[in-house]
């Protein structure tokens, strides 16, 4: 049996990467590799309840810590419950954010440090990361511009930020980008979606070619 390969998809607000990840999940299983799809905060049933706690846009007064611990929580059982047991039985995991999420968001935007956020998410992956990472990337003003557009998406708390708030989650990622260049596939998400499923997929078969050599 071939090792699992875990792949996460990043990127701020409105960068499409929820659309993309569904077309890349169906492709690969149409090419014959077992897939898990699945995202943060979520993913199961106790992670889907953090999750709304979370998102509810009438929870305006979270802490930022309260936030950080929350997401870390979410990500503890999604880890154990899901993810753990699909790549134990060789699947690819197409996880729909990850711990980095939490270092831009928490870590960087909000101003807790981004060593200090990956302390607390330590103590709940004990130091499983992805194998790859894939990351939208894409102007915040066009991201809102998109999610205000898009009639039929749910509208979470973080959507409500102000422009600057999503400005300092993109630095985050690009500082990421930087510190972690041997995982982080940088995608231009302005793009159409064709393209940039093209571009994605094409990439992410030859990363997992290396992955199992």
């Amino acid at each position: 049996m071939e090792n699992g390969v875990f792949i996460t998809i990043e990127g701020p607000e409105g960068a499409g990467k929820s659309t993309v990840i569904v077309m890349l999940a169906q492709r690969l299983e149409e090419e014959g590799y077992p897939v898990l799809l699945t995202r943060e905060p979520g993913g199961i049933e106790i992670a889907e309840q953090i999750r709304k706690v979370i998102l509810n846009p009438d929870n305006t007064a979270m802490d930022p810590r309260t936030e950080a611990l929350l997401y870390a929580a979410a990500r503890r059982q999604h880890l154990t419950e899901k993810v753990k047991p699909a790549l134990e039985k060789g699947s690819i995991v197409l996880c729909d954010r990850f711990v980095d999420s939490s270092l831009a968001y928490q870590g960087y935007a909000r101003g807790l440090g981004m060593e200090e956020v990956f302390t607390i998410n330590q103590f709940a992956i004990e130091n499983m990361m992805p194998d790859t990472t894939l990351y939208f990337d894409i102007d915040p003003e066009e991201g809102l511009k998109r999610i205000n557009s898009h009639k039929g998406r749910e509208i979470n708390r973080l959507d409500l930020e102000a422009l600057d708030f999503h400005k300092k989650v993109r630095e985050g990622y690009l500082i990421l980008k930087e510190r972690f260049p041997e995982r982080f596939i940088s995608i231009d998400a302005s793009a159409s979606v064709e393209d940039v499923f093209t571009f994605a997929f094409e990439s992410l078969k030859e990363r997992i070619a290396k992955i199992r050599e």
